[in-house]
């Protein structure tokens, strides 16, 4: 009796390899400390993306050919990729897991606790059933609730993503180094993905059964995803997030009060702020700001909110592009880059943005036009931060 015949061709390598660089990426994701609820999180989900994987790879091997008993080896959970995402998404911004996170859990249990016992049916059996019942039935409805679930958990983190971004910028200078863009970028690109796959199993259910070769595009896709997930994930293990602290509530007055000339007390803060070059510190923050100021966090949020009419973080960058622009003024030769990180900002991109956004112009044309009498001077106002 001949030995089975595997097929290594240009598939399985490349799904191959890519599988073994996710593992080897999850496990060092799972080395590190800061952010470790986060990171295993991730960790799981790049492992349980390299089984969703899995039968793909030995398909185009030809291993089920050669050896039918690998059916139903429980080895594809698709359905704990969603919720994983969740919970990586929600423990990197808020330092925790979703609440009753062993509920959101319940639907991949179920799916492997069905293949677990599949796989233990007899050989005959077990391929009647494969080929009856659950390509008809079973299959079809786990495809559907795996659309569900991921459109549903997709819209989630990319809510969750936002509410953090907005909370940063009432409360931190240094927002930009926490934008997680890369994050809402492979949510995205799953969701594209997922629009890929319904048509998949939108033809499938038409056709009535589609070569899995075909779907050789969508594992590629998968996995490339998986890959810069991982990546941005190990590149950021590291770096602690911070979980942005719920104002206080104001005690209740005995009468009610007199609203404050928010203008002037925005003003007030914003000078004291110059006077002491507060501002050229990277890492600045609304709590600490408001210990200096000897005031609350509530009432210089409403300050900044009110009286200057944008949020913390852009107040600040603000006023670092005021000190560059100012030095530019002077007549300063120096690199435009040392210029902004002398004045307080924490990289080039946040830089641009926030001068783009004070002065209408990037750094580099405004020194360039800063000697012609016709160039136009900013605006009085501090323009309105977008959002």
């Amino acid at each position: 009796m001949s030995e089975p015949a595997l097929y290594l061709g240009w598939r399985v390598a490349i799904l191959g390899s890519t599988s073994l660089q996710l593992l080897l990426l999850a496990a060092a994701i799972a080395t590190q400390s800061p952010n470790a609820r986060a990171n295993r999180l991730l960790t799981a989900f790049l492992i349980v993306l390299v089984g969703v994987v899995a039968p793909y790879t030995l398909g185009y091997a030809g291993a089920y050919d050669a050896w039918r008993g690998l059916t139903f080896a429980p080895l594809a959970i698709p359905l704990a990729l969603p919720p994983l995402l969740y919970a990586y998404t929600h423990a990197l911004v808020r330092g925790r897991r979703p609440d009753r996170f062993g509920l959101h859990l319940g639907p991949p249990l179920i799916q492997f606790g069905y293949f677990v016992v599949c796989f233990a049916l007899p050989p005959d059996a077990k391929w009647d059933w494969y080929t009856g019942g659950h390509r008809h039935l079973v299959g079809p409805a786990f495809d559907l609730a795996l659309l569900v679930s991921l459109g549903l958990y997709a819209a989630s983190c990319l809510r969750l993503l936002a509410a953090y971004r907005r909370d940063l910028a009432e409360a931190r200078s240094d927002d930009d180094r926490f934008a997680t863009g890369w994050l809402t970028r492979v949510i995205v690109a799953l969701v594209a993905v997922l629009a890929v796959y319904a048509a998949f199993t939108l033809w499938d259910w038409l056709s009535g059964g589609i070569d899995f070769f075909q779907e050789t595009g969508l594992y590629l896709a998968l996995v490339a995803i998986g890959l810069y997930l991982g990546i941005e994930g190990w590149r950021h293990a590291t770096l602690r997030f911070p979980v942005p602290e719920a104002a206080p509530p104001d005690p209740v007055p005995a009468e009610p009060p007199v609203a404050p000339d928010w203008r002037a007390v925005a003003t007030g803060f914003d000078t004291r702020l110059r006077e002491a070059g507060w501002a050229s510190e990277p890492d600045l923050s609304l709590p600490v700001l408001a210990r200096r100021l000897a005031t609350n966090t509530g009432r210089l949020s409403r300050a900044i909110n009110l009286g200057l009419g944008v949020n913390f973080s852009a107040w600040i960058n603000g006023v670092r592009a005021e000190a560059v622009a100012s030095a530019l003024d002077g007549g300063s030769t120096g690199d435009l880059l040392t210029l902004a990180f002398d004045a307080g900002f924490s990289s080039k991109a946040s830089f641009n943005r926030a001068f783009q956004a004070r002065f209408g112009v990037a750094p580099s044309r405004y020194r360039r036009h800063v000697s012609h009498h016709d160039f136009p001077p900013p605006g009085p106002e501090m323009r309105r931060a977008a959002g």
